[in-house]
This record gives C-alpha cells, structure tokens and sequence, in this order.
C-alpha cells in the first residue's frame, strides 16, 4: 500500500475515530471542535476488533508510517492527520506522541499541551488575535493573517467578565465553553480594581516546593464538586504590572512582567525553560478511586506537571522595550518588522529585564520575546518565543485590552 493511499484512508478515519472515543469514554460529551484537539483518552478494555486492522502493525512499520505522515503534514490543516494517527488507538497514540516534538525543538504547534509548551528560540511562532466586542470573546489563531475563507487554526480563546473589583479572562481551548469544571478550561487571568496589575493562574500546578512557598492557590470551584481528574485549584504563575500614568504623562505604557514558573537562566548559555509533558487530568479509570477533600492541600503530584522554578532560582523577568520619539510623524515608535500597521497604545514588545551582573550576551537582552499589535479593527498580531508558552504569551496580551483607569 502506498504512502498517499495510507493519508487519504486515516483523513477517512475521522468520522469513526469520533464515535470510537464516545464510546469509550461512556457518554461523556465532546464538543466535535474540541475532538480533533485532544488525544484520543487511554480505554481499560482495547477491543481489536473494534480498533480494526489499524491496531495490529508491526511496531517498525507504524512507526516508519507515522514518522512520514509526521514529516509530510507540517502545517494546519493538513496536520490534522497527525492528531489522527494518535486517535486511532493506545500504540499509535504512545508512538505518535514519541515523534512528535516540542516547539521548541520543531517550531510547530500539534497537540494541546504544545500550547503550554515553550517556543522555538528562532525564528518566533505567529499568531493573531480576534476580538468580538459584542461577546467579549478574544480568540487566538496560529498564521500571519486571517485568512479569507476562515479556516484558520484556533489555538486558545478567552471571555472577559468584569467585576466589581477585578476583570477576569477565562482561557479555554475552545470558544464554545468557558467554564472552570470543563477539561478544556487552561487557565485565566485577574486584575486589580485599577487594572494595573494582572496575575496569570493556570489549572496545572506546579511542584509541591513551589505551591508551599511560591505560588497562591485560588479555588476554580468547590471541592466537593469537582471532578477527581481534574485539578481544583488555579495556580499563580506569572505576575504583571503596569506603573501608573495618569493622563499619559509619563509618556507609552510600561510594564513589567515576573514569570514565576521560568527561571531566569532559561536565557543564559545552556539554560533550559520547564515543558510540560502532558496535562494533569487522568483519563485512566483507576483513578476514580481518588478523592477531594477542602481540609487536605490539593494533589500535585501528576505526571508531567508544570515545575516552578526553585526557591533558589531567580524568575524570568520581562519589561517592555522603550519606544522612541519619531519627529516627523510625532508619535512613539517601535520597530515591529512589518508585523504592526496600525498605532495603537496597545502595542507593545517585551525583552528580558537583565541586571549587569547577570552576563547575558547583549545580543539577547535585545531580543524579543513578545510582540503584540494592531493590524486592522479588532485584529491584533502576536508573535512569541522561548522561553515563552503560547498561553502565557495569550495571557499577556490579554491583560493589554483591559481599560487601565491609571494609566490611559
């Protein structure tokens, strides 16, 4: 069988790996866009004949099928063919994993967890940001620019709430459901009274030494009504803060960000950022056994869990690189290499705040982590790299749309 005719059966698959994982998951509902976006769960009982012929291959022969589809599929949304390689069943699902690699190492974005992953060191992964005013519904897409017929690929989408005292943008994989009981909820973002200063809380939590002396816990739901697969804490993992600026006087914004989860040697010579591996929720029934209780601290020990850099370690920190001041167009400028059209005080770009003992190459003092900007009416572009995820990055720019009543 040749190559062309093992894609083209595998793109026929979809319809039945979809009703493969309803079963097998006992009448849990997937939403069909969140399907070709999750990893097909680990089932209890693999029935051969169900799985088909598909589930017998010799071992070298699936992988060398796999690593091709790998190499020939390497952008959306072609590669969907990979997701369906891992759907098929358990082998396909731990040797797909195996080949595919991190973006930092392949600068492609392929599973959801590649979304907490840090990015390629070079060149930045693009992305674009739409903003629906009349839901408050932020999505994130992975391209230079939307495309014409909306076949973008959507990586993460927010909504913002806004409080009393505080905004909130709850981050999900998918734009159709926000809630914080949901497998696909990521993540959210809070702000102060003033909007001034944001905290970033993701759902995977970082190791035991950091959630004791690091990270604040911030209850998702009650405990009693939580799910045992899933975490039910947010755990703190970055901080930013806007200095204070009434009626612009001091000139653009400025900001600063604290990455707490990312030591700062992840930008020096050698160094290495955390990668998650996989997502805390278990799929595997034996862990319905397990419970929660409100008066012990909340499990933490999942495979391939988030790790916070050490007590011992100084986090990243990030500030906004200083625009000039353009005499002939009277304006702020920053060089954003074509990727920003539009003036806005939104946009911005970030490099690493480096103290001169810190001996990093200047080289990569000035290189920038994050970009983000306005290209049209409610577009935004947003470009991101190591030691960054595409979630903390999503989070980032998030906190700029927020009106900062000290600040504008």
């Amino acid at each position: 069988m040749s190559f062309k005719s093992i894609v083209r059966e595998l793109r026929e698959m979809k319809d039945g790996i979809g009703s493969m994982s309803r079963r097998g998951l006992e009448g849990r509902q997937w939403r069909s866009r969140t399907t070709l976006s999750h990893i097909a769960p680990d089932l209890a009982h693999c029935d051969p004949i169900e799985q088909g012929r598909w589930a017998n291959l010799p071992p070298e022969l699936l992988l060398d099928i796999i690593q091709r589809v790998e190499e020939s599929e390497t952008s959306w949304p072609a590669r969907t063919v990979v997701l369906f390689c891992a759907s098929v069943c358990k082998s396909w699902r731990e040797i797909t994993k195996a080949i595919v690699k991190t973006p930092e190492e392949c600068g492609r974005l392929t599973f959801p967890i590649s979304l907490k992953q840090p990015g390629p060191r070079d060149p930045p992964i693009q992305c674009f940001i739409k903003r629906d005013r009349a839901t408050s519904i932020y999505r994130l897409y992975l391209g230079l620019t939307p495309s014409e017929d909306e076949s973008d690929k959507l990586l993460l989408a927010a909504k913002k709430t806004r409080r009393a005292t505080s905004t909130d943008f709850v981050i999900s994989l998918v734009a159709g459901d926000f809630s914080r009981a949901s497998q696909t909820y990521v993540g959210k973002l809070r702000s102060n009274f003033l909007r001034t200063k944001f905290t970033v809380y993701d759902s995977q939590p970082p190791n035991d030494a950091a959630v004791e002396q690091n990270s604040q816990l911030s209850r998702r739901f009650h405990t009693k009504q939580v799910s045992p697969r899933l975490s039910a804490c947010n755990y703190s993992v970055a901080s930013i803060c806007y200095e204070l600026n009434v009626l612009r006087t001091r000139g653009p914004r400025r900001m600063r960000c604290i990455m707490q989860t990312i030591p700062f040697s992840s930008i020096q010579e050698g160094g290495t950022a955390p990668t998650p591996t996989s997502f805390p929720q278990s799929f595997d029934r034996t862990s319905s056994s397990l419970t929660a209780s409100k008066d012990k601290k909340p499990a933490t020990d999942f495979p391939g869990s988030l790790e916070s850099a050490p007590p011992s370690q100084e986090p990243l920190a990030l500030k906004n690189k200083a625009p000039r001041w353009h005499e002939q167009l009277q304006c702020w400028c920053l060089n954003f290499k074509g990727r920003v059209t539009v003036a806005s005080v939104k946009n911005f770009q970030l490099v690493a705040a480096v103290d001169p003992s810190h001996n990093v190459p200047a080289a990569e003092q000035e290189k920038v982590i994050l970009q983000f900007g306005k290209i049209g009416k409610d577009i935004f572009t947003m470009d991101y790299r190591y030691p960054l995820s595409a979630f903390q990055a999503f989070a980032i720019c998030l906190s700029s749309y927020d009106t900062k009543l000290a600040c504008e």
